[in-house]
């Protein structure tokens, strides 16, 4: 099988502007002709509830604070209206010297970055002075992103430990920063983040508008929302609702019984008799990446690994060859749980089952993405059932636990510990790391909330 097509876009490039805005519902949310008419030439059709609640409070100048599940199209969200405030500045008097930042966009990692960054160049194209993007994270050479930042830019999309490495280095000055936009909060929590963070908040105007989008609100996430945030818009969008209105998009969610050692055998036939021509399959560890998809490969499945040890130009590399169709399988460490849009990826599979059921839902959230259904399957080990009936309990699921013809599982559960909370999986409770980013978190929402006060409150642009 050859895995080397492309996945189709909708483009009229020979239809005037004025044919977008009429016929783009994005143009009622008070969009300029030129982005409706990216919007559509990238397949956005109708705008998905966080679209339309979101791009309608930014242009107005609104703080918002928007809960939304992973492929709802949180990101054209505050890319589109953005965009047009970009548009709206290029229109005023502008004084000699480099250009400065006037959009500062924060995420977790790398490859969430690059996506960022490829939507807003994209939605842009169009516009009489798009935007100069610059996109920034770290695990490379800081030298080309200096370089690249000569002469400053309009928007800047970065993780928060490269950025406060290119401002120390007087690559980037923050002072003029009129939009801020926290992407995957929870996440950039989540990851250690925290004082990295509190030190890119401290270099702010105090004076700007402020975008907060997360997946889920803990307490760490809640209380730094509330420090940032004046009167802000709040949009909480139900996982049912993150497609397009109509388009009647699902995730079919499916458990399948198998013992331990024939998980691998297990995949392989339903790759094969399912005819699955594209899937990200989830693991535990880089090992087991490594591990699964060289087993795969051998099987003559066009597989390959995806994990934190992997080079950033191996990473995009790998990315970009099965977006293209080119691999049909990508075994991955929850590395790609977040952040990671592929276009029509049909299949997800939890080789091992995550963490929490926060994590199931990231993974899960890999497919049904934008109006386009999707298929999620957990294989389900007997010493891994009393954790995945917790993962069900917490997602208020009931599904039934199938058995595959030749691969019912002999293997024995391991008793439950009387009293557990976490259903009887050992290594479930915080780790030291899991604590000490929880504190951090703490530490974090805390020194905003005294900066906060000591400025005399948070502000929208007036």
């Amino acid at each position: 099988m050859d895995y080397r097509g492309s996945v189709p876009t909708a483009v009229a490039h020979n239809r005037p502007l004025t044919f977008f805005c009429h016929t783009m519902p994005f143009a009622s949310l008070g969009l300029s002709p030129a982005l409706c008419r990216a919007a559509s030439e990238l397949g956005f059709t109708t705008p998905t509830p966080v679209q339309t609640q979101a791009i309608a409070a930014i242009v107005r100048g609104a703080d918002v604070w928007a809960s939304a599940q992973t492929g709802s199209g949180k990101t054209a969200a505050f890319a589109l209206p953005a965009l047009q405030q970009h548009q709206t500045l290029m229109l005023a008097p502008r004084t000699g010297g480099a250009r400065r930042a006037h959009t500062l966009i924060v995420v977790p990692t790398r490859e969430l970055a690059a996506q960022v960054g490829e939507v807003l160049r994209s939605l842009g194209q169009h516009l009489a002075q798009p935007p100069k993007v610059a996109v920034v994270f770290g695990g490379v050479s800081i030298n080309p992103q200096m370089l690249a930042l000569r002469g400053g830019a309009d928007m800047v999309v970065a993780t928060p430990g490269r950025l406060l490495d290119l401002v120390a280095h007087n690559a980037l000055k923050l002072s003029a920063v009129q939009l801020l936009v926290l992407d995957e909060a929870d996440r950039l929590l989540d990851l250690g983040f925290a004082d990295e963070l509190n030190r890119v908040l401290a270099l702010l105007p105090a004076q700007r508008q402020n975008l907060f989008f997360s997946a889920t609100f803990p307490e760490s996430v809640q209380a730094l929302a509330q420090s940032l945030l004046h009167e802000p818009v709040r949009i909480e969008v139900a996982p049912s609702e993150g497609a397009e209105e109509g388009s009647g998009a699902t995730i079919l969610q499916r458990a399948i019984a198998v013992d331990d050692k024939r998980r691998t055998q297990l995949l392989l036939k339903l790759i094969k008799d399912e005819g699955w021509d594209r899937v990200l399959v989830f693991v535990a560890t880089k090992y087991a990446a490594e591990h699964v998809a060289e087993k795969l490969y051998r099987a003559k499945v066009f597989a390959t690994p995806f994990h934190g040890d992997l080079s950033q130009g191996a990473r995009t590399q790998v990315l970009d060859e099965f977006k293209a169709e080119r691999w049909q399988v990508v075994v991955t460490t929850d590395l790609a749980a977040r952040g990671i849009d592929i276009a029509q990826l049909p299949v997800v599979v939890n080789y091992d089952l995550p963490r929490s059921a926060v994590d199931y839902v990231h993974r899960i959230g890999r497919t049904g993405r934008a109006g386009e259904s999707g298929l999620a399957v957990t294989l389900v080990t007997p010493a891994s059932q009393a954790h995945w009936h917790l993962i069900e309990k917490r997602q208020h699921l009931s599904l039934p636990l199938e058995h595959i013809a030749g691969f019912e599982p002999l293997e024995v559960a391991p008793p439950v510990q009387p009293g557990s909370s976490n259903g009887g999986v050992k290594g479930l409770r915080p780790s030291k790391k899991d604590k000490l980013r929880a504190a951090q978190a703490a530490q974090a929402a805390a020194a905003a909330a005294a900066n906060t006060a000591a400025d005399g409150g948070p502000q929208s642009p007036t």
